[in-house]
């Protein structure tokens, strides 16, 4: 994918939680940005990691030694704050978190500052007429919007919450999922789900330096937002509707349709890049198919754990009594020796006495001198 697009010249504006410029993967690639919660710039500081971890999935770039780096690393971090807090916290938690006055503000401060590309990995749970406003300005403005579907899913008990502004026209609403590509426990279910990615276990970068695994949708719009600053770097032609389209017709089936939070299926940045469309409607795939359960299978593969933990332990029980059998050997004959009673260690043999040996010249005679 790389070889076609880079993300090179495109600006993604990141409404979050403020992006860490001092990050060594990041470093070069964010702007001063806007604090939206302060009315000022300086939305390159982030207090909890949130915003920054959303950033690196988009543009953290290559470093010697370590595995992680953005689905678009050349692209540029237009980083706006609006929150203090980390976007699953609770409302106890200290710290000024976002609005919808500071929400349309910031809606409107990325589009005038000339994003190409809004990432909003936070969510409102009521619609407002500020930010459905400020939506309508940065469709007006050719820019795509990509949304969080939301973590509150609440497993049929009731209807999901409606989140925005993914529930609003023109904004891309992006679900998650994981390794499997099952969708996660808490993405959200509903119409506004237009397309998942994946967001279970996802290595991101933390403020400062270093990494950590994250969980949810916010970190799976990044995934999408990147793709569409690959798609605006390589074909800058095209409008945020045709980009749009792009990515939600070149999407790969999912294990579930719409119905059951899906979308349009898998996020593919590759087929998004490369693939060309036709005039037609999209088309939806159909949802991969459900792997049969074997129920003989399964029984058999138990059997066979349940033997190997077996023979496992019965090893070990068999090394036991052999390193016993050892030690008894190495002390029994002893035992015999000492009739099994405690003895000291016998004393060292006293030491020989040294007698000095006289000198040779000791005996010597001296010789007489002749007379003359």
């Amino acid at each position: 994918m790389w070889p076609f697009s880079t993300g090179a010249q495109v600006r993604v504006a990141v409404i979050d939680s403020g992006t860490d410029s001092r990050h060594p993967q990041l470093t070069g690639r964010v702007t001063s940005g806007f604090d939206a919660l302060r009315g000022a710039p300086g939305g390159d500081v982030d207090c909890v990691s949130h915003g920054t971890a959303v950033a690196s999935i988009i543009a953290a770039a290559r470093q010697e030694g370590v595995g992680f780096h953005g689905l678009a690393p050349d692209a540029t971090i237009v980083p706006i704050r609006v929150s203090e807090r980390n976007a699953n916290e609770n409302a106890g938690t200290a710290g000024a978190t976002v609005t919808g006055a500071v929400f349309a503000q910031a809606i409107v401060r990325a589009v005038d500052d000339g994003a190409d590309v809004i990432n909003m990995s936070v969510t409102l749970y009521r619609p407002d007429p500020d930010v459905e406003r400020a939506v309508r300005y940065a469709v007006a403005n050719d820019v795509v919007l990509v949304a969080a579907a939301g973590n509150q899913h609440q497993d049929g008990t009731r209807p999901d919450p409606v989140p925005y502004p993914a529930g609003y026209d023109g904004v891309i609403g992006v679900g998650a999922i994981d390794q499997n590509g099952t969708r996660i426990r808490q993405s959200q279910v509903g119409s506004y789900v237009d397309i998942v990615a994946p967001g279970g276990a996802v290595v991101a970068a933390t403020r400062l330096i270093g990494h950590t695994v994250y969980d949810g949708t916010s970190f799976a719009t990044p995934m999408v937002s990147a793709t569409a600053a690959l798609i605006r770097a390589a074909e800058p032609g095209l409008s945020a509707k045709e980009v749009t389209r792009r990515i939600l017709s070149t999407a790969d089936p999912a294990r579930g349709d719409a119905a059951r939070g899906y979308g349009s299926g898998v996020v593919n940045p590759y087929r998004a890049v490369t693939e060309r469309l036709t005039t037609a409607k999209p088309v939806a795939q159909p949802p991969l198919p459900e792997v049969p359960h074997d129920a003989a299978a399964q029984a058999r593969a138990d059997r066979w754990a349940t033997f190997g933990r077996l023979a496992l332990w019965i090893g070990l029980g068999l090394a036991a009594i052999a390193v016993g059998v050892a030690v008894l050997a190495a002390l029994l004959p002893r035992g015999r020796r000492t009739r099994w009673r405690a003895t000291r260690p016998s004393a060292p043999p006293p030491a020989r006495t040294q007698i000095d040996e006289p000198e040779e010249v000791f005996f010597r005679v001296p010789s007489s001198t002749p007379r003359g």
